[in-house]
C-alpha cells in the first residue's frame, strides 16, 4: 500500500465545485466562539459538498485569519451567508421545506445512528455554542433533535467534532 499524493487525489477545482449538486445538507454555527471551530466546520461542509452554512449571532465571518487558519481555502469553496437571528433563519428555512435538526442533547432527541432521512428530503443541522449548546428557543422549534451517543465520563464533543460525525453519518446516508 502506497499513501497517494494530493496530485492523485482527483479533487474538484473551485469552479467544478461550485458547479456540482451539492449534498442536501445545511449547516447553521449558532453562536459559535472559537475561529478555529468555524474554519474546521468550513473544511468537513466541503468534504461533504454540503450545500450551505449558515453563520448565526456571534459567530465570526471570513475572512479572518484564525478561520483562514483550520479552513484551508473551504470558505471560498462552500457558500456561507451571515443571519444574525437563528430563529428568524429556522423559520425561513420550515417555510421552504426543510427539516431542522438540532444536534443537542434533550429529552427525546433520536441517537444519531437511530435518525432515518427521507428521501428527497433536505435538512438543516444546527450546532450550537460550545459552552450553552443550541439554544432551548432553537430546540423547541426544531423538527428533530439528534443526540449523538457518548460512553465516556464527558457530557460534550468539541463543536467541530460533533459537526463531522453527524455530517458523515447523514451524508452517508442520504447517498445510500
Amino acid at each position: 500500500m502506497r499513501k497517494l499524493k494530493n496530485s492523485e487525489l482527483e479533487r474538484l477545482n473551485l469552479a467544478e465545485f461550485k458547479q456540482s449538486n451539492k449534498t442536501p445538507l445545511i449547516v447553521i454555527l449558532d453562536n459559535i466562539r472559537s475561529l478555529n471551530n468555524v474554519g474546521s466546520v468550513f473544511r468537513t461542509c466541503d468534504a461533504f459538498l454540503i450545500q450551505k452554512i449558515y453563520l448565526c449571532g456571534i459567530t465570526a465571518q471570513p475572512p479572518h485569519k484564525d478561520i483562514n487558519k483550520t479552513a484551508l481555502g473551504s470558505t471560498e469553496s462552500v457558500d456561507w451567508e451571515y443571519v444574525e437571528n437563528t430563529i428568524d433563519l429556522i423559520e425561513e428555512l420550515q417555510s421552504q421545506n426543510i427539516e431542522i435538526c438540532s444536534i443537542e442533547q434533550a429529552d427525546k432527541a433520536v441517537a444519531l445512528h437511530e435518525f432515518q432521512v427521507e428521501n428527497n428530503a433536505a435538512y438543516a443541522l444546527v450546532f450550537g455554542n460550545e459552552v450553552k449548546g443550541v439554544s432551548q428557543n432553537v430546540v423547541d422549534i426544531s423538527d428533530h433533535v439528534i443526540e449523538i451517543p457518548q460512553y465516556g465520563t464527558k457530557h460534550s464533543l468539541n463543536i467541530s467534532v460533533s459537526a463531522g460525525i453527524v455530517i458523515w453519518d447523514l451524508f452517508t446516508k442520504l447517498k445510500a
